[in-house]
């Protein structure tokens, strides 16, 4: 079981950028799903997350700029950001926490995506 990140890159601010974490392997389902991003020198901290029934939470300082949706068919949730700013320069990792087959049977598993970079330019 594997949780992929994707999507990040060097754009101007006032820019766009769609990070993709897709769940692959023997999982299930996938519950809740957070994404968080940790810049130089400073702690990781959430920026967001969904829940199954698609209830969303946002870190204020991307409120109205930073949208998070699933796609629980593709087994994957994406973090729209919007009118990016220099500070939201950080490695962008997604967490999540899901069912996945274990010798045929259901367990409860949680998984990180490693990270990607996204860096905003003055």
């Amino acid at each position: 079981v594997q949780l992929q990140a994707s999507g990040g890159g060097l754009v101007q601010a006032g820019g766009s950028l769609r990070l993709s974490c897709a769940a692959s392997g023997n999982i299930v389902a996938i519950h809740e799903v957070a994404w968080y991003r940790q810049a130089p020198g400073k702690q990781r901290e959430l920026v967001a997350d969904i829940t199954s029934g698609g209830r969303v939470n946002y870190a204020n300082s991307v409120k109205g700029r930073f949208t998070i949706s699933r796609d629980d068919a593709k087994k994957t949730v994406y973090l729209q950001m919007d009118s990016l700013k220099p500070e939201d320069t950080a490695v962008y990792s997604c967490y999540a926490v899901g069912t996945s087959l274990s010798g045929g049977y259901p367990s409860s598993t949680d998984l990180w995506g490693q990270g990607t970079q996204v860096t905003v330019s003055s």
